[in-house]
């Protein structure tokens, strides 16, 4: 079953979800006593928006003669993005028809019976960003690496410190080998892009 608002919120205060905004933000405080519009991240009713952290991100780019290998991945295939920042806030650039990776600003820690499926957010789709479906499973913690597509023939700007994609809860019957149990290559990744691993 999907979990609610009330749930989200009661697990969150036993650190399920840290830092946690108990409401959707959609402005924030900007120059004293001016608000500024931001694209929504914390509580709605049937999930969580994360926020993309400012700390890294990272875009792929073309090494003649190199393959992108998952067993063998070449860091030097990912280069650093600056972080801008203007009026509207601070941002990555991922260039057109290109692949990134962020980070989430939030640090997750799943309970054992529930897998955490990651979504990306209709402000984002509707430019071309595509958010890769991403799981969190039952026992997971750490601040998840996110992986996103530029479907479109124009850079797009990613806002860090806003939200990025939708978490979705789902609880079942308890697992016999959760991702704790059976120690998962990606427990306890830290809040900056953790690389293709076998």
């Amino acid at each position: 079953m999907i979990k609610n608002d009330a749930w989200i919120t009661r697990m969150a205060s036993q650190g399920m979800i840290s830092p946690f905004e108990p409401q959707l933000v959609r402005e924030v405080e900007g120059n004293p006593g001016v608000s500024q519009r931001v694209i929504s991240y914390g509580l709605s009713s049937y999930g969580y928006d994360l926020r993309l952290s400012a700390n890294e991100f990272r875009v792929f780019r073309h090494i003649p003669g190199t393959i992108v290998d998952p067993k063998h991945f070449n860091p030097a295939n990912l280069e650093p993005a600056a972080l801008h920042t203007d009026e509207n806030g601070s941002y990555f650039i991922l260039p057109a028809h290109s692949y990134g990776l962020g980070v989430a600003l939030e640090r997750l820690a799943v309970p054992e019976n529930v897998t955490v499926i990651c979504i990306g957010k209709s402000t984002y789709a509707r430019i071309g960003l595509i958010a890769n479906l991403t799981p969190a499973e039952a026992g997971w913690r750490g601040h998840l690496t996110l992986e996103f597509s530029n479907s479109s023939s124009a850079d797009c700007r990613i806002y860090a410190n806003e939200g990025i994609v939708q978490l979705l809860f789902f609880e079942g019957e308890p697992c016999t080998v959760s991702y704790e149990t059976r120690q998962g290559k990606y427990q306890d990744q830290e809040e900056q892009v953790t690389l293709a691993r076998l």
